[in-house]
């Protein structure tokens, strides 16, 4: 008697394995929250960061198209590295987003006395050399923002073995937050603090997430 060839099993194309409750559930109420944290934090530093390029420059389309450009190509580098990283060391995929988290959160800390002082350095030097200084001293910060997408993608695609709802999953709820943050920054923070201390509060998130994260790892140990 013939089998028909669509209850046979392909044994060339498995089916990625679907993921359960658990790993599903650790995803939703761990990393999804913390990346939205991520994204909230990210947004104030772009609205803070353009203020005070803007304070030193004095003119509001060039601290606009600093800002924008750098984390255009920042994000896009730090993606490359990132993902980079993520395949050559996946089991160390979650460490690698709470260092970049932590060097976020520092170089916020210290962003308000730094962007103020390339200012001063640079005050009576061409306008092409403050530009070049800024953007590169913002660089840093970019990259390590640009590669959290890829290193949790990579880690929550291990999980799932669907790439395609790691990406979505993180993509949405960091977009969220970076939605989230704009607002927050714009209608209540500028109203309450001053620029420096809004950078330090995005500061202190993305310590915070660095800090849970080691803790998470610590606890799956």
């Amino acid at each position: 008697m013939r089998v028909p060839t669509a209850a046979v099993p392909s044994a060339a194309a498995p089916r990625a394995p679907l993921p359960t409750e658990s790993e599903s559930a650790m995803v939703s109420r761990r990393l999804a929250p913390l990346f939205f944290v991520s994204g909230v934090s990210a947004l104030v530093y772009q609205v803070c960061w353009q203020r005070l390029l803007f304070a030193s420059f004095g003119v509001d389309i060039d601290s606009v198209t600093i800002i924008v450009s750098v984390f255009m190509l920042g994000l896009g580098l730090g993606a490359l590295v990132g993902g980079d990283l993520a395949d050559r060391f996946p089991a160390s995929a979650l460490r690698f987003f709470a260092l970049s988290e932590l060097g976020i959160g520092m170089f916020g800390l210290a962003s308000p006395a730094l962007i103020r002082g390339t200012g001063e350095l640079f005050v009576a030097a061409p306008q092409w050399q403050i530009v070049i200084a800024n953007f590169l001293l913002l660089l840093v910060p970019t990259c390590l923002m640009g590669a959290t997408l890829p290193i949790l993608v990579a880690y929550v695609t291990r999980l799932w073995g669907n790439v395609g709802k790691s990406i979505g999953l993180l993509y949405q709820v960091n977009t969220f937050g970076a939605a989230f943050g704009v607002a927050i920054v714009g209608f209540l923070w500028f109203l309450l603090f001053e620029i420096d201390m809004a950078i330090r509060m995005a500061a202190l998130l993305n310590i915070g997430v660095s800090v849970l994260t080691i803790g998470w790892i610590k606890r799956r140990a």
